[in-house]
C-alpha cells in the first residue's frame, strides 16, 4: 500500500493532482489508515500511470475516463470504441500541426525579409511586414 506522497513520487505528479483526479472521479481510493491518510494499491498506481500517460498525449480527462471505462469493462466495449477516442485526439493533433505549420511559414517569411543590417530599426523590413500583416492578415499558406 502507498500513501499519497509515495504515489505522487512514483508517478511524477503532485499530491494535489491526485486529489484533483479523485474529485473528478477519475481515480478512486478505497482505504485509509487509522489516522485518516489515504492508502493506494498497486492497481491505483497503475491507473494513475495510465492517467498520466493519457495527459501526456493531450487527452482530456473525459477521454481518459472513457478509456478507463473501456479498460475496466472490456466485454461491454469493442476495440473500435478505443480507436474512436484515439482517432479524435489524432485529428486534434493534426489540426494543431497544420496551425503550427502556417505559423512557422509566416515566421520564416518574416525572418527571410530581414536585410540583416545593423541600421536603425526605423527601416526594419520585419516590422513593416509585421504591421502590414497585422492589418491585412498573413498571406495564405502555400
Amino acid at each position: 500500500m502507498y500513501r499519497i506522497g509515495d504515489l505522487a513520487k512514483l508517478t511524477g505528479v503532485t499530491p494535489d493532482t491526485i486529489r484533483y483526479y479523485e474529485k473528478q472521479n477519475i481515480l478512486q481510493h478505497n482505504a485509509r489508515t487509522e489516522g485518516g491518510f489515504r492508502l493506494y494499491t498497486k492497481d491505483d498506481l497503475q491507473q494513475l500511470r495510465f492517467i498520466r500517460y493519457g495527459r501526456q498525449l493531450g487527452f482530456t480527462l473525459n477521454a481518459i475516463k472513457e478509456l478507463l471505462a473501456i479498460q475496466v469493462a472490456p466485454t461491454r466495449y469493442t476495440c473500435k470504441d478505443s480507436q474512436n477516442i484515439v482517432n479524435a485526439r489524432l485529428c486534434e493533433v493534426d489540426a494543431r500541426i497544420a496551425e503550427f505549420q502556417i505559423m512557422r511559414n509566416s515566421l520564416q517569411r518574416l525572418n527571410d525579409a530581414c536585410c540583416h543590417a545593423d541600421h536603425n530599426s526605423d527601416y526594419c523590413s520585419i516590422l513593416e511586414i509585421f504591421e502590414q500583416f497585422a492589418e491585412t492578415g498573413p498571406p495564405k499558406a502555400d
